[in-house]
């Protein structure tokens, strides 16, 4: 009987990187295929070039007085399974910028540049490509230029056809314009801007539901035949970025300087979000019954029997913004949101806490409207 000795294998066999599995060569093919896109979310202060050992971005080429840098990193969590499940690639990496770009505007932050890590046990170009595209696409929707990222081929890691997504994010305010702002008081008003879906947050659950129940990614929607429940599903997160700079950075300062503070409902739903910038004497009084509950929030809901607080927890219920403002401003921020193609509803208001209240109350089921 014969046995290998501790380095005989260095005698008998021809090693390389690429039998090991990863290809350097399809990793530079991948560059080649995506500098195009990235040249297209090219913006000032920055060519949006790829290929160097970082991103580069010239900050004297805005028009800012006392700048601070925000960051924001995020991934958009298991909605992947459901990309790689259906082999719809193309959207998700919209999800990735908005969950990044959206947490730089509610500080009241300006995008600027955005940076990507996808990993993958064997890369496939034209998946890869598919999915940097979809990060173009929301990069240019929110103003900011892909000017990096790193590809990581980890066979042994991954799972063959899986990959993992990560964003990070650059952003840029005024010092004396940071939100939240320390003076929201009893009587503000909530606005709620709707989402374009269930976005990337609260999938773990989702696909369970889906599981239990027996249902495929590729049944028709019940309430909505003409797709399917993965089309449904990966409808992309909104990017709210353009509709609520405009506002922060309006002309007419007098106008628009009402906004006091701004939540993205992802992860912990309406509940855990709008709580993060309450000062401890204030609290928010929630009316569900002033928005409408879209329909795949209401399958789900029927399907696992879910109780108001736990869509309210999990989900964001059909608002993906929740913007705070004076009363007084009440209409005129309205009607902008609205002339940017946002839908808007007033939802409700600030009222006084103590110090055993919890900071938000919700009356009525979260999205009960007609």
């Amino acid at each position: 009987m014969s046995s290998t000795k501790k380095g005989q294998s260095r005698l008998t066999n021809s090693y390389s990187y690429q039998k090991a599995g990863v290809d350097i060569d399809a990793g530079h093919a991948l560059i080649r295929a995506i500098a195009p896109l990235a040249a297209s979310t090219a913006r000032a202060g920055t060519s949006a070039s790829l290929g160097g050992f970082g991103g580069l971005f010239d900050m004297a080429s805005l028009e800012y007085c006392d700048p601070i840098l925000v960051l924001a990193t995020d991934g958009v969590g298991t909605k992947l399974k459901l990309a790689t499940a259906t082999g719809q690639n193309n959207t998700i990496g919209v999800d990735l910028v908005a969950m990044c770009v959206n947490d730089l505007i509610v500080q009241g932050a300006e995008p600027l540049c955005f940076l990507d890590y996808f990993a993958t046990a064997h890369l496939d170009i034209k998946q890869a490509t598919q999915i940097i595209e979809g990060i173009a696409v929301g990069c240019r929707e929110a103003g900011c230029a892909l000017i990096g990222g790193e590809t990581a081929e980890m066979p042994g890691h991954y799972q063959s056809g899986d990959y993992d997504l990560a964003g990070f994010a650059l952003g840029v305010v005024e010092r004396e314009a940071v939100l939240p702002r320390d003076d929201i008081a009893e009587g503000d008003i909530l606005l709620g801007l709707a989402s374009s879906g269930v976005h990337a947050n609260g999938f773990s659950l989702v696909h369970q539901l889906i599981e239990d129940n027996a249902y495929r990614y590729d049944d028709p929607f019940p309430l909505d035949p003409s797709q399917n429940i993965g089309e449904c599903l990966l409808t992309p997160t909104r990017i709210y970025v353009r509709s609520l700079l405009a506002a922060l950075q309006h002309k007419d300062a007098s106008m628009f300087k009402g906004i006091k503070a701004m939540a993205h409902i992802t992860g912990g739903g309406l509940i855990d979000n709008i709580a993060r910038f309450l000062p401890d004497t204030i609290q928010a009084h929630v009316d569900g019954t002033t928005w409408p509950l879209p329909p795949i929030f209401r399958w789900l809901s029927d399907l696992g029997g879910l109780p108001d607080m736990e869509m309210a927890h999990t989900f964001n219920c059909g608002l993906g913004m929740v913007v705070v403002v004076p009363a007084s401003q009440e209409d005129t921020l309205k009607n902008h949101f609205e002339s940017f193609g946002e839908t808007v509803w007033t939802i409700g208001t600030f009222v006084s806490r103590m110090p055993e209240e919890a900071p938000v109350i919700i009356t009525g089921s979260p999205g009960s409207a007609p």
